[in-house]
């Protein structure tokens, strides 16, 4: 599940904000079911997608990409939307460090402000 999960959120970030299909950059944290604690209306199925971003998007654009996760989630995998939970997390890019600068001093391929 992990390497089509992966894809369905590269897919939909390409999708809603228009990356360029190399910029790939994702990791997983796979927790032992003991160590997962849940409503009891979720599955076992139960995921939590995370995304830390550049703020700049604007909230139509981080709404596209939910809807394109949640709809992908479901066609791709089969994932109720009760076993999805998505999260945006958003900060200034001088608050990141990149290629050995404060990302607010990068030269980006692509726009951040969509």
């Amino acid at each position: 599940m992990r390497a089509a999960l992966s894809e369905l959120i590269h897919a939909s970030l390409v999708a809603a904000f228009g990356l360029p299909p190399s910029k790939k950059f994702q990791r997983f944290f796979g927790l032992e079911p003991e160590d997962f604690v849940h409503p009891p209306d979720r599955s076992n199925r139960y995921t939590i997608i995370e995304i830390q971003l550049f703020e700049g998007r604007s909230n139509e654009s981080k709404r596209q990409l939910i809807r394109e996760l949640y709809r992908r989630a479901q066609q791709d995998l089969d994932l109720a939307p009760t076993d999805l939970e998505i999260t945006l997390l958003e900060s200034p890019r001088v608050n990141w460090g990149i290629r050995g600068k404060p990302g607010d001093e990068l030269e980006l391929d692509y726009k951040v402000e969509v």
